[in-house]
């Protein structure tokens, strides 16, 4: 399935940039979005939610929107991956492409705007006077276990929602569910110890978590990134395993 992908490096660029320039040739302000969008979410949230958990959080702006832009990038990710096969049906049907290029290519674009978006957290820690720690340099740890995550659910997604559409639908409720088990606003703390043990199985709330830390200039917790690893791993093998059986197939249900 895979063997080719080195070969395909140039399409894989092509689509990438595809996405890009679809998404913003009607905007005034294009790609600078990708900028203004998690800037202005967090001014609102700020705004309502620091008066009420402002004492209990430092920095309470790093605190959201370091949380958030690991919670927007896999959401968008998975969703984009998710639609990309349907999405992509008419150059699938009119000439070959290997299919799992466009599920890889619609994360990789995310991961674009969640790059550009790490320099929005940039500037408002250097707003708010939040000291930049040598531990950042660890946060490529977590979002490499998540970009491996979002891959194995992203080509999960790719198969099932071109079998079934139903799927997406309930996919938007589960990642809504997901963003208020993730402690995107609020502390970890607030919530009941019994919800707490549900909540650390989520493996984006432990990319968060692990991310937060290394913002916050602490070490990423060590079990909270085997356990991230873990899951990520096992459920990228599993993504592959999948397209790999039902790639042949997907063709005849777009």
């Amino acid at each position: 399935m895979f063997d080719t992908f080195a070969e395909k490096k140039f399409l894989l660029k092509e689509l990438v940039k595809k996405e890009l320039t679809s998404k913003y040739k009607d905007s005034v302000l294009g790609i600078l979005w990708s900028f203004f969008n998690p800037l202005l979410i967090m001014l609102v949230f700020t705004a309502i939610f620091s008066m009420l958990f402002g004492r209990q959080i430092q920095n309470y702006p790093v605190y959201f929107l370091s949380g958030r832009l690991i919670y927007d990038f896999y959401n968008n990710a998975t969703k984009g991956a998710m639609k990309s096969i349907k999405k992509n049906g008419h150059l699938i049907k009119k000439i070959y492409v290997p299919k799992y290029m466009f599920s890889v290519s619609a994360v990789l674009y995310e991961f674009v705007n969640f790059l550009i978006s790490f320099v929005i957290l940039a500037g408002v820690m250097f707003a708010t006077g939040a000291a930049f720690h040598a531990t950042i340099i660890y946060s490529i740890i977590p979002v490499a276990l998540l970009l491996c995550l979002i891959f194995g659910v992203g080509l999960i997604l790719a198969v099932c929602n071109t079998y079934f559409t139903d799927i997406g639908h309930l996919y938007n409720v589960f990642t809504l569910l997901l963003m208020y088990a993730s402690a995107l606003f609020y502390p970890m703390e607030i919530v009941p110890s019994e919800i707490q043990r549900i909540f650390t199985l989520n493996p984006v709330y432990s990319a968060i978590s692990c991310f937060r830390e290394c913002i916050y200039g602490v070490a990423p917790n060590g079990p909270t990134l085997l356990y991230l690893a873990a899951f990520s791993f096992t459920t990228l093998g599993i993504g592959i395993l999948l397209f790999k059986i039902y790639e042949k197939k997907l063709v005849l249900e777009i």
